[in-house]
């Protein structure tokens, strides 16, 4: 991986598929070296070839969000690649719920899905605030859902909906402890998207679910921060 000092650099979690990848390809397309953060590095090298192919600029990054130690490698190459990072998007995430409830949820289901949809983002922004503290105006962007807000928990979707609602009070914090260093942080709902998550059935395509995380990464205010936004508008907690 190499990259221009004078572009700027995005890194993108879970960014080989569904809304992940179409979030990278449009920050490419808007002249972001996206940074293709990934588990699965055979499926992140085809997503960053189909960006390189439409003129895009990319590289993928070996990621487990779930692991600390990967999180730790991954940033450390990120490290020797880029030096700084002006935008990040926690996208990855799980939806493990099926057949299951608040009331039969066991704690081993409820701590995997934490690790990875909560503790994940939580790590990789710590991990990266050397280099998103070198940007100007940095911005991170974790995509949340209408499940974790207090108004849309379900007892049948439970790990999921306590993930993100942990991950919306994240949010906040991190809002609060990054604004003397001027960095951007907020939570995203895209609404109900087609993508392996969300189902064929879904009403929302990826663009348009990613347009407010695309939105809040290069458009918004840079004082905006420490919210919650749909389509554009900041919504409830």
């Amino acid at each position: 991986m190499s990259s221009n000092s004078a572009e700027k650099v995005a890194l993108v979690t879970g960014a080989n598929r569904g809304m992940g990848l179409e979030a990278a390809r449009q920050l490419a397309a808007r002249g972001y070296h996206v940074v293709a953060a990934v588990r699965d590095e055979a499926s992140g090298r085809q997503a960053v070839r189909e960006i390189q192919a439409a003129g895009g600029r990319a590289s993928v990054l070996s990621m487990d969000v779930s692991s600390s130690d990967s999180i730790a490698r991954a940033v450390e190459q990120l490290h020797a690649f880029a030096d700084r990072l002006d935008v990040l998007i926690n996208n990855a995430g799980i939806y493990p719920d099926e057949g299951l409830s608040i009331l039969t949820l066991p704690r081993v289901q409820l701590a995997r899905t934490l690790a990875t949809n909560t503790i994940g983002p939580l790590e990789v922004t710590q991990a990266c605030l050397p280099l998103l503290r070198r940007a100007r105006q940095a911005r991170v962007i974790n995509i949340s859902s209408g499940y974790g807000q207090l108004s849309g928990l379900s007892a049948d979707v439970p790990s999921y909906c306590l993930s993100k609602l942990a991950l919306n009070g994240l949010t906040i914090m991190l809002a609060d402890a990054l604004r003397k260093d001027q960095i951007a942080v907020n939570a995203v709902c895209p609404g109900w998207v087609r993508t392996d998550m969300g189902g064929a059935g879904a009403t929302l395509s990826v663009e348009e679910g990613v347009d407010t995380a695309i939105w809040l990464a290069t458009e918004a205010p840079q004082e905006a921060t420490g919210h919650l936004f749909r389509n554009r508008q900041e919504v409830d907690w």
